[in-house]
């Protein structure tokens, strides 16, 4: 236990000649039941705490089908293609003709999945994925961030076609480059 070890005095504060001055004696606390108590509350808590359960992502295989070519097949009205590039830059086309390749940014993807969203049947549905070598890692997750805040229940990441690199090329070519 905790002992306190006081000077005795009853001279009150008196100076003079023939007075003693009292002698001054440090306070010793005994911290024995104190480490006690911390190790009982460190191993409380170990004990009762919940550990970190692990988190496993849903994956959705395609169903098998007697022909190669057809294990992948979309409708060509249900394919969105978002292709990500430098600079926060965003290029997209509907159905299967990159020829009709259009430009945005990541402010004004979210209104074409909305609209494409609305305007397609949600079973046919499916959004393309397709960073090129100059996205970063955070537009891949944004990306992936908006899927989830839009409901897309279908989505793939693909590699980019050489074809639609080319034409990314020649799109921001023609805006000028700074793209």
């Amino acid at each position: 236990m905790a002992s306190l070890d006081t000077g005795g005095g009853d001279d009150h504060g008196k100076k003079g000649p023939g007075v003693k001055k009292a002698k001054k004696l440090s306070t010793r606390v005994d911290m024995t039941p104190m480490v006690d108590l911390g190790f009982l509350l460190i191993t409380f808590f170990i004990f009762t705490t919940t550990m970190a359960q692990p988190t496993a992502m849903n994956l959705f295989m395609p169903k098998d089908v007697e022909k190669q070519e057809e294990q992948n097949k979309v409708k060509e009205s249900g394919a969105f293609t978002i292709m990500l590039s430098k600079n926060d830059n965003v290029f997209y086309y509907e159905g299967l003709d990159p020829t009709q390749l259009k430009s945005t940014t990541f402010k004004g993807i979210r209104d074409e999945i909305i609209r494409k969203k609305q305007s397609t049947n949600p079973e046919d549905l499916v959004m393309i994925i397709k960073p090129t070598e100059d996205a970063t890692y955070k537009n891949t997750v944004d990306i992936l961030d908006e899927m989830t805040i839009n409901e897309i229940k279908r989505y793939a990441m693909v590699d980019i076609s050489p074809v639609e690199q080319e034409l990314i090329r020649i799109t921001e070519a023609a805006s000028g480059g700074n793209n």
